[in-house]
């Protein structure tokens, strides 16, 4: 179960949040209320410069625990409760508020500030939802901002006042929940940084991929297996310098026997791959949406047990568990298919949409 949905412009043009409700409340016999979510790429153009901290507190106790660690890690440029309906579908059960923040400028005077910024916020949020009690970070990156509650994702949505904000890129998750809990912090979608993920299915190699990325310095403390999906994305494409396309081969290889009928140097590629990342490899049924600052990503498991659906209208993209779901939104379609199991289909900022054919 759980349903997901995506939409994205490739020519960067933003807009309003009905869409993207629509596309989840056409899926809505996906979920059974117990998380739903959404994440906007572009929402915040006045503050695009500044990292978007989006926090839950259990209490006002750990909201200013909080804000103290804060105000000695980052200058906050400006706080504010996210804007909140009271709907009777969601009992208020956090705090919920967001800081624009910059980090210090002496770590701006090295030529590779960048990478030491983003692990700077990297290290600021898992030290958060690591050591402060009833707080955690729902989303880290620049110009976006995650939206999230226990609850069904249409009535997450009116919550929110989604329809408000506008964005190029949204993404959206329903969830069906299996073998977690449900609770604010396990609702989709998951981030970190510029990367957001939403997940149906089972990662079932999740202690693996647990242990790989916390020996590289990633904290999993959310306890949804979905978690480690956006951690590896961080990990492979921009610590380790991987395209999208490489880091979807590391995630979801062919199996062995076809590697080894292979033509080389392909077959000696693809087993360098598949052995220098074998605990980052992703099993169990599954379909992912991943999203950054300037990409959108499908993909599936390797024999594809979970439905993922994609299509494009003109400069618009859309992916989804349902065609149904694509349809509502759109009804003319310049293409629509169903990607192939582990190949990932990629629509970038000013450029085309294509699956990338691993498999």
């Amino acid at each position: 179960m759980c349903g997901l949905g995506g939409i994205f412009n490739r020519d960067g043009k933003r807009i309003p949040g009905d869409d993207i409700i629509t596309m989840a409340k056409m899926m809505r016999d996906r979920y059974d209320g117990r998380g739903g979510g959404f994440a906007g790429y572009g929402i915040y153009p006045k503050y695009a410069e500044y990292y978007a901290l989006h926090l839950f507190f259990r209490d006002e106790e750990a909201k200013e625990a909080t804000e103290e660690f804060l105000k000695d890690r980052v200058a906050i440029i400006k706080d504010e409760e996210v804007p909140m309906r009271n709907i009777k579908e969601i009992p208020k059960e956090n705090i919920v508020w967001r800081y624009f923040v910059e980090v210090p400028h002496k770590f701006k005077s090295k030529k590779e500030y960048l990478a030491q910024e983003e692990d700077y916020i990297i290290d600021t949020v898992f030290t958060i939802n690591d050591e402060i009690d009833g707080a955690f970070v729902a989303s880290s990156g620049k110009n976006m901002g995650v939206f999230k509650a226990t609850g069904m994702p249409d009535d997450v949505a009116r919550m929110y006042k989604i329809e408000k904000y506008k964005a190029y890129c949204w993404i959206t998750h329903g969830r069906f929940p299996t073998n977690t809990p449900g609770w604010w912090g396990g609702a989709h979608p998951f981030n970190l940084l510029d990367w957001s993920v939403v997940h149906n299915g089972e990662i079932s190699s999740y202690g693996t991929n647990r242990r790989y990325l916390e020996a590289h310095g990633y904290k999993c403390r959310l306890l949804t297996d979905t978690e480690v999906v956006a951690y590896l994305f961080d990990l492979l494409v921009r610590k380790q310098g991987l395209s999208i396309r490489t880091a979807a081969i590391a995630l979801t290889p062919p199996f062995w026997k076809h590697i080894d009928k292979m033509p080389e140097p392909k077959r000696s590629i693809y087993t360098a791959l598949r052995m220098t990342y074998a605990p980052a490899m992703l099993n169990g049924p599954f379909a992912i949406i991943v999203a950054n600052r300037d990409t959108m990503v499908g993909l599936n498991d390797r024999i594809k047990l979970r439905p993922l659906i994609a299509a494009k209208s003109g400069d618009f993209v859309y992916i989804a568990s349902e065609e149904a779901a694509i349809r509502e939104v759109q009804p003319e379609l310049d293409k629509l298919w169903a990607p192939r199991a582990g190949n990932p289909v990629i629509a970038r900022l000013y450029d085309d949409v294509r699956e990338e054919v691993i498999h």
